[in-house]
């Protein structure tokens, strides 16, 4: 069974300082037929203008996940964390029993856009945690977030993967989910599944006990992929 996700069907919201396209459910979009996927609650791709941001405010019992497409976040938090974030760099952070944090464009001139991911973790009243780290691509599926930190990944408490892909033109790849869920998400360029369903920016397919084969288009691909549990 799939699950498609096109960019154009997003939920969205703009509030001149933030342009967000939601996947799933989030703040005032609610369409029950998108809720998210296995423990996979929310991709967020926002865009922030310049000094601009998230105010501080709070979460709890969520795994929350920033991946830095354009620009940089500057990042404060209630565990004494001040960090920025470059593009290219991922940051997890574990709210469990209770966190406060603020996220804004660490730049005066240019907009900031990041994907924001939340996770439902495998348990609550964890305690809060933060990581960031730039990992670098190796071959074409790169772990950046796993439940244990393989290849130098960030750490998250979940039974998932969340990995990289980067496909050249014409390169082609495979996914097992005969046991497990699956969820594509592109970030820029353009793939084929299963030699009929084009996808390209923005648009997301999700899959369960299927065949998941991908064939590169044109400009290539960069996209997460997201190995879920079935639950």
């Amino acid at each position: 069974m799939y699950y498609f996700r096109l960019s154009e069907e997003r939920g969205s919201a703009n509030f001149g300082w933030l342009n967000s396209k939601h996947s799933f459910s989030f703040g005032s979009y609610y369409d029950p037929n998108h809720m998210g996927l296995s423990v996979l609650r929310v991709i967020n791709d926002d865009i922030v203008k310049p000094r601009a941001g998230f105010d501080t405010h709070g979460h709890r019992d969520m795994e929350i996940i920033s991946y830095v497409l354009e620009g940089s976040i500057e990042h404060k938090d209630s565990m004494n964390n001040h960090f920025v974030i470059p593009a290219g760099e991922v940051q997890r952070m574990t709210a469990g029993t209770g966190i406060t944090h603020s996220e804004f464009n660490a730049s005066q001139q240019e907009d900031l856009r990041f994907l924001q991911i939340w996770v439902q973790p495998n348990r609550n009243g964890l305690k809060p945690d933060y990581e960031q780290k730039k990992i670098k691509q190796n071959g074409k599926l790169t772990p950046l977030v796993t439940s244990d930190g393989k290849e130098n990944s960030l750490i998250v408490h979940q039974d998932i993967g969340l990995y990289r892909l980067i496909l050249s033109k014409g390169e082609t790849f495979s996914f097992d989910i005969s046991k497990r869920r699956g969820y594509l998400h592109i970030i820029e360029g353009n793939v084929v599944l299963n030699e009929h369903n084009a996808l390209s920016d923005g648009d997301a397919v999700g899959a369960f006990q299927e065949e998941f084969n991908l064939i590169a288009g044109k400009n290539g691909v960069t996209a997460l992929w997201f190995d879920l549990p079935n639950s």
